[in-house]
C-alpha cells in the first residue's frame, strides 16, 4: 500500500509514518552585512558535499537519503527568466513570491495541482504570472534508479502582490493560498506516480532539494550553477534516514528550518497541537484561520510537523527568534540565576505551548534571520566561525569549509539552550543574553503571571482524607492495582531508603495489552522515548535541566 503523495508505504502492521526520525548533517553560511554574491553557493555546496558522510543511502549507492539547500531567492537570475517567459518585469524584492512546486509526472494530474494553486492565489487577491519548468538533469547529477523512480516534475509558480499589501500581509497570503490548496488536492487523492508538493512559497528564501546525495544536489539542479545565482545566506542538510523511509518531499531543509536529532515529544506535541486547534485565534487571520486547518501534516517528517507549528507561530505575528525560543525553551524550572524577566517568558509560555524536546540541532531562517538553538541538554554538536570578512560559518561538523586561521575572528560551539543568530538588517551576530533580553522584556509577563496563574494552594481544600484505615487498606489495594510486589520492592525502598527501586532489563512481565490478567488501567500506557541516540542522563545530578514535574 502506498501514499497518495509519494510512494510511501501506509500505516500498515507494526509500520506507523508517525515513527519516522533521522539523523544528519546541517549548517549554513552568509554574509552578515547582506551582500548577495555566488560564492556564497558555491561555499554552501561544498559545505554539503563535506557532510556527506552525515547523508544515508540504501541498497543502491546513488540513492540518498534527501540532501537540499535554501538560499534567498536568487533576484537577478529570476527576473530574467520571468522576462523570457511571460514578458513580466518583476516588482522589487518582497513584492513577488515564487513556489518551488514537485508535481505529478502525469499530465492530467500535474495539471489538476497547478490550476488548484492557481486558483486559491486569485481567490486570495493576488497576481498569477505563470510557470517555470526547473532545469533538471538526473544523468548529469547520476541519481540512482529507486530515486529516479519517485522523481517528480519540478517547477516554480511566480506571483506578486496586490497593491494594499506589505510585504508581512503578503507572506501570510503566500500560506492561505498553500494550505487551501494542500487540503484541496489531498482530497483529490492523487493516484499517478509522483506527488504533490510545495517545497518552499516565500517572497524571500527558496529551497532546492530532492532524495539526492550531497554531491547530486548542484550537478542535478541546473539553477545552482548559473553564476546570476546570487544569495546572502545558504543553509544546506544532508539527511540519514535511521528508521524512516526516505522520499523526495522528506529532504530537508524545510520552509523554515533544518534539523539534526530527534523530537522525542513529537507524538505529544502533536496531540496538544491538535487538541488546542479549536482555540486557536488571531488577529491578524481573523477568520481565515479556519482556512489553516489542520495545522500539521501527519504524513511529513518529526522536522516537518515542527515547521509547520513554527511557521503558524511566525505568520501569526511573533519573530522568528521569539517563536523558537516558545519551542526550543532553555532549562529554567531549576536555574537559580537565570534573570527574572527571561524565567517570565518561559514560564508563560509553557501554558501555551509544551517544549518540542529531544536531542536536537535546529538551524533556521526567513531571509531576515538566520540562526541555529541547541536542545536544552546539549546533545547534538553545532560549531561556528565568524571571519573578518564578514562571513559566519555554521555547522553540525568542524572543518566543512576550509577556512584561513588568519581571517578567523571568533570561533565557538554552540551551548546548551543558547540561541546563535545573525540579523541581516542590523547586519551583525547578536548574543544570546541580548536576544532573550529583547524579546522577554517586549512584554509585562511577569505582571501577566502574578495575575493570572492560579497555584494550588490557592485552591480550595477537598474533603479531608480519613487517614490510614487499616481495615480497609487491603481491599483499597487491591482496587487500585497494588500487588505484594509493588509494596516490596517499590514503596517500602521509597520510604524506608529514599531510593528509586531498581530492576534489570529482563523485565518478564505482559505487556497490559496482551496480557491474560485483569491489570489496571494506567498499565496500559507507556511513555515512549528515544532508545538509540540519548544518553542516560541523571535526574539528579543533571537537575538544572532536568524536572520530574
Amino acid at each position: 500500500m502506498t501514499s497518495e503523495t509519494s510512494g510511501l508505504p501506509e500505516k500498515y502492521g507494526l509500520y506507523d509514518p508517525a515513527y519516522e526520525k533521522d539523523s544528519c548533517g546541517v549548517g549554513f553560511i552568509a554574509n552578515i552585512k547582506g551582500l548577495r554574491s555566488h560564492s556564497i553557493v558555491r561555499d554552501a555546496a561544498q559545505m554539503l558535499c563535506a557532510m556527506d558522510h552525515r547523508g544515508g543511502c540504501g541498497c543502491d549507492p546513488f540513492t540518498g537519503d534527501g540532501a537540499g539547500m535554501l538560499t534567498a531567492i536568487p533576484d537577478e537570475l529570476m527576473r530574467l527568466e520571468a522576462d523570457r517567459l511571460f514578458g513580466a518585469q518583476l516588482p522589487e524584492i518582497g513584492r513577488y513570491a515564487i513556489a518551488q512546486v514537485f508535481l505529478p509526472t502525469d499530465e492530467a494530474e500535474r495539471n489538476l495541482c497547478q490550476e488548484t494553486l492557481r486558483k486559491y492565489v486569485e481567490r486570495q487577491g493576488q497576481k498569477f504570472l505563470g510557470w517555470r519548468r526547473v532545469p533538471t538533469d538526473v544523468k548529469k547529477a547520476q541519481v540512482g534508479e529507486t530515486a529516479a523512480k519517485s522523481e517528480p516534475v519540478v517547477e516554480q509558480m511566480f506571483v506578486t502582490a496586490a497593491d494594499d499589501l506589505d510585504r508581512t500581509a503578503f507572506c501570510r497570503q503566500l500560506y492561505l493560498i498553500r494550505k487551501q490548496a494542500f487540503h484541496s488536492l489531498r482530497k483529490q487523492n492523487l493516484k499517478q506516480r509522483g506527488m504533490y508538493y510545495v517545497a518552499s512559497f516565500s517572497s524571500r528564501v527558496i529551497i532546492y532539494k530532492g532524495q539526492l546525495t550531497s554531491g547530486q544536489v548542484v550537478p542535478y539542479y541546473g539553477d545552482l550553477s548559473d553564476p546570476r545565482y546570487t544569495s546572502h545566506l545558504a543553509m544546506v542538510h544532508s539527511r540519514f534516514s535511521t528508521n524512516t523511509f526516505p522520499s523526495w518531499e522528506r529532504a530537508q531543509p524545510m520552509r523554515f528550518m533544518s534539523h539534526n536529532g530527534e523530537i522525542n515529544t513529537l507524538r505529544g506535541n502533536i496531540n496538544w497541537m491538535a487538541a488546542r486547534e479549536g482555540m486557536l485565534a488571531s488577529e491578524l487571520f481573523g477568520d481565515d484561520l479556519k482556512k489553516l486547518l489542520p495545522i500539521t501534516d501527519l504524513k511529513t517528517s518529526d522536522s516537518g510537523v515542527f515547521d509547520n507549528v513554527l511557521e503558524l507561530l511566525l505568520l501569526g505575528g511573533r519573530s522568528l527568534p521569539e517563536a523558537v525560543m516558545m519551542m526550543i525553551p532553555e532549562a529554567w524550572q531549576n536555574h537559580e540565576s537565570m534573570p527574572e524577566y527571561k524565567r517570565a517568558f518561559y514560564e508563560y509560555h509553557s501554558a501555551l505551548m509544551e517544549p518540542w524536546d529531544g536531542p536536537a540541532s535546529v538551524v533556521f531562517t526567513d531571509g531576515r534571520y538566520i540562526g541555529a538553538v541547541l536542545d536544552r541538554n546539549g546533545l547534538r554538536p553545532s560549531r561556528y566561525y565568524l571571519t573578518t570578512d564578514d562571513r559566519v560559518i555554521m555547522a553540525s561538523e568542524v572543518g566543512v569549509l576550509p577556512v584561513d586561521p588568519l581571517i578567523v575572528r571568533e570561533k565557538g560551539r554552540l551551548q546548551p539552550g543558547r540561541m546563535f543568530l545573525v540579523d541581516f538588517e542590523q547586519g551583525r551576530l547578536i548574543p544570546d543574553e541580548e536576544i532573550k533580553k529583547t524579546i522577554a522584556t517586549q512584554r509585562p509577563y511577569a505582571e501577566w503571571l502574578r495575575n493570572q496563574r492560579i497555584e494550588l494552594k490557592e485552591l480550595p481544600l477537598a474533603e479531608q482524607s480519613h487517614g490510614f484505615e487499616p481495615e480497609t487498606l487491603l481491599p483499597r489495594m487491591q482496587a487500585l492495582g497494588y500487588s505484594t510486589e509493588t509494596m516490596q520492592f517499590m514503596l517500602l525502598p521509597l520510604v524506608n531508603e529514599k531510593r528509586d527501586p531498581v530492576g534489570s532489563m529482563g523485565n518478564d512481565s505482559a505487556l497490559a495489552v496482551l496480557s491474560d490478567q485483569p491489570r489496571m488501567i494506567y498499565d496500559y500506557f507507556k511513555q515512549l522515548f528515544a532508545q538509540v541516540t540519548n544518553p542516560p542522563i541523571d535526574s539528579i545530578r543533571e537537575e538544572v535541566i532536568m524536572s520530574l514535574e
